[in-house]
């Protein structure tokens, strides 16, 4: 009998997947996942639990609101504007931008938007949105009043001071 003699090799070394994989889930995590998605299902912003000494208090995060003043002017205040701006020129009272951005009608391109022509506005109803710099910040009307005519289109950009709404006082 001969015997001979073999290489032992090292065992091959996982590698960082393979052992990510391995790694059991804890139970608390489980738990929070479990109130996350409890938060999702049911459109929850907070929730508080506390059981088996563990505390947690789950807030959804809400978009920042700035708020954003309202520029309102007549006829007078166009002379000498051009592009989106120069269409106030026809109305009496239009509201203004008052920032430079995107306008957008609704909080969602499927969302209906916030006025249509011909609705009442009251004082501190949200009119549109205007997203500048990956912010969405809401316009609010400053009085009670009438949307005549959406003077922008939807996704559109306009600059600050372009006429948005043509209006009346209410």
């Amino acid at each position: 009998m001969k015997k001979t003699a073999t290489k032992k090799t090292a065992p091959a070394k996982k590698t960082v997947a393979a052992k990510a994989l391995a790694v059991k889930e804890s139970p608390i995590l489980k738990e929070v996942k479990q109130l996350y998605g409890f938060m999702q299902d049911n459109n929850i912003d907070t929730i508080e639990y506390d059981q088996k000494g563990l505390y947690l208090r789950l807030v959804k995060a809400k978009p920042a609101v700035v708020p954003v003043p309202v520029s309102v002017g007549g006829a007078a205040a166009a002379a000498g504007s051009n592009g989106p701006a120069a269409a106030q020129e026809q109305y009496k009272e239009v509201i203004k931008s008052s920032l430079m951005g995107i306008f957008f009608r609704g909080s969602t391109p499927s969302a209906p938007p916030f006025v249509k022509e011909g609705a009442r506005v009251e004082k501190g109803d949200v009119i549109c949105l205007i997203e500048a710099m990956k912010v969405f910040n809401e316009m609010r009307a400053e009085f009670p009043c009438i949307v005549k005519k959406v003077l922008v289109e939807n996704g559109k950009p306009v600059k600050q001071g372009d006429a948005l709404f043509a209006i009346e006082r209410v």
